[in-house]
């Protein structure tokens, strides 16, 4: 029993004597190359902070990708509405129609680019009924409204009158001609003389335009 105490007693005490050398050992170390523990404390920050800026970065680029999905676009299924608006007296119509394929995918700001870039150029029948400018009034992935804004001219009468012999036309203000004839006075019936020597009224062009073909050469 003896024998083994003392066994016991040795063995404890060279636990403790290597565990107390192995402290004394790194506290020597500490103490005599302490730039070798600062280095290892500043990589570990850096990693640290490098891990966090990671995390931040990821989190950042799934924001935005969340943002980019969410940015609403035209598509086939949207609802496509255009107002035409008469300048002159102030009417409205309504229509819908199918959405140009060339509208399909664009944003709000892209779409704004194509119809600034129509309002340049408009087309020539659009021109003909008088288009002044147009715009977009409304936009969703469901529903965008786009406004035709048109300055359509009232019909002008033309007056008859007699120049040399020689029918003339004039605009409704009897001030602006608007174009000389081959049509001789005398070649007219009385009534029609009388009536053209007091300025005889012409509703409009196609009434003008009737008349010439019936009494030109």
């Amino acid at each position: 029993m003896k024998f083994v105490r003392r066994i016991s007693l040795f063995l404890v005490t060279s636990v403790f004597l290597m565990g107390a050398g192995g402290y004394a050992a790194l506290k020597a170390e500490q103490f005599f190359y302490p730039n070798r523990y600062q280095e290892k404390e500043v990589k570990q920050i850096v990693e640290q902070k490098n891990d966090s800026i990671t995390e931040e970065a990821d989190i950042q680029e799934q924001v935005i990708e969340t943002a980019v999905e969410n940015v609403p676009v035209v598509t086939a299924d949207t609802t496509y509405l255009i107002e035409e608006i008469n300048l002159v007296d102030g009417s409205i119509r309504e229509k819908q129609e199918a959405v140009p394929v060339k509208y399909i995918g664009l944003d709000r700001e892209s779409l704004i680019k194509e119809l600034e870039s129509y309002d340049r150029n408009p087309p020539l029948s659009e021109q003909e009924m008088g288009f002044e400018t147009i715009e977009l009034t409304a936009f969703s992935k469901d529903r965008v409204v786009i406004c035709k804004y048109y300055k359509e001219e009232e019909p002008k009468g033309y007056y008859l009158m007699v120049e040399d012999h020689f029918i003339v036309v004039y605009e409704e203000d009897k001030q602006r001609l608007h174009m000389n004839t081959d049509i001789l006075l005398e070649d007219l019936n009385d009534k029609l003389k009388a009536e053209i020597i007091q300025g005889k009224y012409i509703e409009n062009e196609e009434e003008l335009y009737n008349f010439l073909e019936s009494y030109s050469s």
